[in-house]
């Protein structure tokens, strides 16, 4: 495919997956990027991108303009291909908001501009396929494949004999990075200067607060699509320093020496076996159960292990407290020397590893210990913290009592017990690792009476009577469901409390959702229905682009009233519909849309 700008060929490939295949080659075997700008020229790329993002809860929102993903087409990708082959693509400043912390302080948030979010896409998937193969495996936030279930499972299945944590947190890792680091770092890899400047032109776009602007000296634009991977990239000189420097110097040791008490009973046992002796083998053999196999002290035996989520990161070392303070005054002066960063003192503790459990991404994580079971001696064990769950708790109850949500009781009983249902599961799932993952029965408690009380005030009876309507049996647990018929099709279910309890320390929940990249070819179904380039409604091929809505209860079908276009959308349910221009402009001035030709 040719394209002209200011009267230079512009050559594009057609096939993404091809690119980002070539991209990735070179990322395996170490090579240097180069000329990655002009890939920005390929509409192909735009496609991909936007098939990813479109579902985004965020793709409705505004940023600093009224820019949203509604109105979508192929003309706006070209414009902003026009202007990127021109260089003259300006980064719009992001609205900032802020969002409430768990501790009770705020974060803020920037909110992109649409056209922003897609280029950001493009150029995060670049970027992705290229350093992707060169990130450290002990990095596991914001990447395929990785999430929190695979650090905590790592943290579990290979950490076992930990005797100290050493908890870092980095003072606001996003707001801090040095702009020039950044693009240091970039420019050992990247030899593209068009490229690096858009990034810096990303960097130094500012942001609108109150409507006021706000020039950024320092860190990435939290909430901006690209933030968290350019973040991943700066925090690889930490995880490079980790595991070149500190864990070579913290690790020696094939394994821990024998104890001399064990050695003297195993011979013991041996020598009574050999004399057939069998009774007092035995007695032998139950005194070596309560002996340690390993001396835990060894000073010859020395391991530090690391793992690391977007800014937080978690050390287990085997060795002596003084050496685990070394460790972390040798993290604090490498952040602040080489990554212009802090490290949090409020946030950067050093635990026994037995005696104070870690926090990390939300776990409680300690060793266990037993006199009467030395064989489980220095296992890890993932527990939900108790404060962790009471404040789930809270959010369903008053005074100690469950309290109904009133401001539910408009909806639908289905949209009630789904909602209550998917928050339990959100809930559960991401727990069911933790060795203590019974303690929900609480919350299920809890959450069942807000919800039956919340039923219970729509409908204007009792809590009884609403658990005798729903209440349903999915193997042994009770659960409550609410069931929508739908003649031929399968039935509709919500359900709540169907989430078992039971400790699952294999269960893997990824940070995407796989359905954003669910493509059917090269392209998804959306990408598809917009290339062919024809109004789902009038069956024009004039300036077509695609209407985008929140969500399919947004349709609001009301009869013989409602507009074709909304009816449509509900038979097919999908959030969008590929119209042309005018019939577009009808829709959002509450006009009935263009009729086909042939029904003319």
């Amino acid at each position: 495919m040719v394209r002209w700008v200011k009267g230079k060929e512009v050559r594009e490939m057609r096939d993404a997956e091809t690119i980002l295949a070539i991209i990735n080659e070179r990322g395996k075997k170490g090579l240097h990027l180069e000329r990655v700008y002009r890939l920005l020229f390929n509409r192909d790329l735009f496609l991909w991108a936007y098939g990813r993002i479109y579902r985004n809860d965020g793709a409705m929102t505004q940023g600093s303009t009224e820019e949203t993903v509604d109105g979508m087409s192929l003309r706006k990708i070209d414009a902003i291909i026009d202007l990127l082959c021109q260089e003259r693509y300006r980064w719009t400043p992001v609205r900032r908001t802020y969002i409430p912390k768990a501790n009770g302080k705020t974060r803020p948030l920037g909110i992109p501009t649409w056209s922003d979010k897609l280029l950001q896409e493009v150029m995060r998937t670049i970027l992705e396929a290229y350093f992707e193969p060169q990130f450290s495996g002990h990095s596991h936030g914001f990447r395929p494949g990785k999430g929190c279930q695979t650090a905590l499972a790592e943290v579990h299945n290979a950490w076992t004999g930990t005797k100290w944590f050493i908890e870092g947190d980095i003072k606001g890792c996003f707001d801090n990075i040095d702009h020039k680091v950044m693009l240091a770092i970039l420019r050992e890899k990247i030899h593209d200067g068009r490229f690096l400047n858009l990034i810096e032109g990303l960097l130094e776009a500012g942001y609108l607060e109150e409507w006021k602007y706000n020039r950024t000296l320092s860190g990435t634009p939290q909430g901006g699509i690209l933030s968290p991977f350019l973040a991943n990239i700066y925090l690889d000189r930490l995880d490079r320093y980790v595991e070149g420097t500190l864990i070579p110097e913290y690790t020696r040791g094939k394994n821990r020496k024998t104890p001399n008490e064990y050695i003297r009973v195993f011979k013991k046992m041996k020598s009574h076996l050999a004399k057939g002796e069998d009774m007092m083998a035995e007695e032998m053999r139950k005194a070596l159960k309560a002996i340690p196999s390993r001396d835990y002290h060894d000073p010859n035996y020395r391991r530090l292990r690391f793992i690391r989520y977007a800014d937080d990161f978690l050390l287990g070392l085997t060795g002596p407290k003084d050496e685990a303070e070394e460790i972390k005054e040798k993290l604090t002066t490498f952040l602040r020397n080489e990554l212009k960063l802090e490290m949090s003192k409020a946030k950067t503790l050093i635990s026994h590893a037995v005696e104070e459990p870690a926090r990390f991404l939300g776990y409680e994580i300690c060793v266990r210990r037993s006199d009467e079971r030395p064989t489980i001696n220095g296992y890890i064990s993932l527990r939900l913290p108790i404060d962790k769950l009471k404040g789930f708790c809270d959010r369903y109850r008053k005074e100690g009592k469950p309290i109904q949500r009133t401001y539910l009781i408009d909806n639908s009983d289905f949209s009630i017990v789904e909602q209550y249902g998917q928050e339990y599961r959100g809930i559960v799932q991401y727990y069911r690792m933790a060795d203590n993952v019974g303690w929900m029965a609480r919350l299920h408690w809890i959450m069942r009476r807000s919800l039956l009380k919340t039923l219970a005030r729509k409908h204007k009876t009792t809590a009884r009577k609403m658990t005798e309507k729903y209440s349903a049996k999915d193997g042994r647990r009770t659960c409550l469901e609410v069931i929508i018929e739908r003649g031929t099709k399968p039935p509709l279910k919500a359900i709540f409390g169907e989430a078992s309890l039971k400790p699952d320390r294999w269960t893997i929940l990824l940070d995407y959702d796989p359905r954003h990249v669910a493509f059917d070819g090269n392209h998804t179904e959306l990408i598809q229905r917009l290339l062919a380039d024809t109004c789902e409604c009038c069956e024009s091929k004039v300036e077509v682009e695609v209407h985008h809505i929140r969500h399919l209860k947004d349709l609001m079908i009301r009869g013989q009233q409602t507009p074709r276009w909304k009816l449509r959308m509900a038979a097919i349910r999908r959030k969008t519909l590929v119209v042309c221009k005018e019939c577009h402009d009808r829709i959002h001035a509450g006009l009935e849309t263009k009729r086909p030709q042939t029904l003319n």
